[in-house]
């Protein structure tokens, strides 16, 4: 699929620089020329490409020249384009090939295509044993040309794809507000004619973030447990508690070995369900993002029952994912994890705090893009969104025209309030909605005591809320898209502390009662984003439900790159 001729740019796109009309006087013949001004004195000059320098450039010139480009598909001309450029620009001089046949680049690309699923790509995609056959039979200066021209223009693919992954996030999920830049094809091939070490430059092109290097790493070790038999099924049952006799615990006892979650104690036949065994299990929920309780509950077993295939899946996805993401997330950051259900705060290298939050329900998901934090807002009104106010409280208040009273919401319409007992709420709708609901600071407040800023086209913010209780369930899908954090207090005593703020003084600010506007000296990263596999700094490796079916879409999206 990618060692077609496909540099088809004939005379049409090759290309040339015109210089625009320059005319160069002297002080003297300006001056002439102001009374002779209908005398011409322009000239063209055009930018002509140095000549190739031996019979191989000349045959690699040739080659770039002899394809029409038909079979290169959407996007591609400009990439022929940038490659030509290239090989312009460098007098048709070869990278993979010498007048003796290919070279050590060439081969070492050939290695790197071969061992691209390290990477969780495809190396069938990039056809490394085509290319070595061809590498490996060609003869003739047209056949080093077509190797040449063949091995540039699947680099190009493989470096974009392990640089900027193989889709557009964006384009697949418009969800995704995440657009990672692929790498100039031409830039790509001149660092190749450029370094001293390829090996190294090809390293170089995939992430380099501990987070990327330690999933490829458990993704190794996973594919290797598949290939020993991966590990068995724990047959249904009865809700398994500790210090209940069950016969499956000894399977359960060989599943969590193979998970690395078990040493064993050496009686593997004990049906008893005590112990060690239910240590295992529930460092099992805590990487699986389950109720942690050492009960095995229909979630559990579900859980345990994922086929290992399906958890290779899962870091590949990830791995995907990890590759839309900048390097540099910044020196301080905040980082939510929508399948984590989770927030962090980073400083360097260290997470000074974590918290659980409270993510968009399946029908108002949360989306995924990086803004910078601005400020924060203590004792925040609640400009409740129209949609909200449409949907979900002008049925109630058709029903009962005080029903907001209690929640201390306010009916607004420019600078006028509204008593809502006498508004007609029958003569208005969805489309007609003329009015504006606000609620008042307070402990009822929807926002709580406290929300962060930064803003955005989804109007996703961070903020604090009265609905305690939800922060206790495992699963936490309940918000109409804004993520509502645990402690927000604590969180703002972390995010704050360069303004002179801490936990007390927040929560003075807060007795007070008064909305306070908070501006940070320097905004802060804020990246959401949607990882439902990662391995920590410990080795140990998590997993999370696909909440918002954002693995099967990206599952799909990359299955149609890969045949089309």
């Amino acid at each position: 699929m990618v060692v077609e001729s496909v540099f088809g740019l004939k005379d049409h796109l090759t290309r040339f620089i015109v210089a625009s009309v320059i005319c160069l006087f002297s002080g003297a013949v300006l001056a002439q020329a102001t009374d002779e001004s209908t005398e011409e004195n322009t000239e063209q000059i055009v930018y002509e490409a140095p000549a190739p320098a031996t019979p191989l450039a000349e045959a690699i010139q040739t080659r770039l020249n002899e394809d029409d480009g038909s079979t290169l598909g959407d996007g591609a001309d400009s990439r022929a384009l940038a490659i030509y450029t290239f090989y312009e620009d460098y007098a048709y001089q070869p990278i993979w090939v010498d007048d003796a046949g290919p070279n050590d680049n060439a081969a070492a690309l050939i290695d790197a295509l071969r061992r691209a699923g390290e990477d969780a790509l495809h190396p069938a995609d990039y056809q490394p044993e085509l290319l070595a056959d061809m590498a490996n039979t060609a003869t003739t200066l047209p056949e080093f040309a077509e190797v040449e021209i063949s091995l540039s223009k699947v680099f190009v693919d493989y470096a974009t794809h392990l640089a900027a992954g193989r889709v557009e996030p964006n384009k697949f999920n418009r969800e995704i507000n995440l657009f990672p830049g692929a790498p100039d094809p031409a830039d790509i091939l001149t660092g190749i004619a450029d370094t001293e070490d390829f090996t190294d430059y090809i390293l170089a092109l995939a992430p380099n973030t501990p987070n990327y290097d330690r999933l490829k790493r458990a993704l190794a070790v996973y594919r290797q447990k598949a290939e020993d038999g991966g590990w068995p099924l724990v047959p249904e049952g009865e809700v398994l508690k500790p210090g209940m006799d069950d016969p499956r615990v000894p399977i359960l006892r060989t599943r969590m070995v193979a998970q690395d979650l078990y040493q064993g104690d050496g009686e593997n036949d004990r049906t008893l369900y005590e112990g060690d065994i239910v240590d295992a299990i529930k460092r099992f929920q805590e990487r699986h993002g389950l109720e942690v309780d050492g009960v095995i509950g229909k979630n559990t077993l579900a859980q345990i029952n994922v086929p290992i295939e399906q958890r290779i899946q899962q870091m590949e996805l990830n791995m995907e994912r990890r590759r839309w993401m900048k390097d540099d997330l910044g020196y301080k950051y905040v980082f939510a994890n929508l399948a984590d259900q989770a927030i962090k705060v980073v400083k360097g290298t260290k997470t000074i705090h974590w918290a659980r939050i409270v993510v968009g329900k399946p029908y108002h998901r949360t989306p995924v893009f990086s803004e910078n934090m601005t400020y924060a807002v203590v004792n925040p009104y609640w400009n409740v969104p129209r949609s909200i106010s449409v949907n979900e409280y002008l049925p109630k208040l058709r029903k009962n025209p005080g029903a907001l009273r209690a929640q201390n919401i306010r009916v607004l319409s420019g600078k006028n309030e509204f008593d809502p007992t006498s508004v007609p709420w029958g003569n208005y709708s969805k489309s007609n909605f003329p009015f504006r609901l606000r609620q008042d600071p307070g402990k009822g407040n929807a926002l709580g005591r406290i929300k962060f800023m930064f803003p955005n086209k989804f109007n996703v913010y961070i903020h604090d809320t009265p609905s305690k209780s939800l922060f206790t369930r495992a699963s936490r899908a309940f918000s109409h898209g804004c993520m509502r954090v645990q402690d927000p207090i604590a969180l703002g005593a972390v995010l704050l502390a360069d303004e002179g703020w801490d936990q007390a003084s927040l929560d003075g600010l807060v007795a007070n009662g008064k909305k306070r506007v908070i501006k940070l000296k320097e905004p802060v990263p804020v990246h959401v984003t949607y990882l439902t596999a990662w391995a920590n700094k410990d080795g140990s490796i998590h997993f999370r439900r696909d909440v918002y079916d954002r693995d099967t879409q990206l599952s799909k999206a990359l299955t149609r790159v890969q045949t089309n």
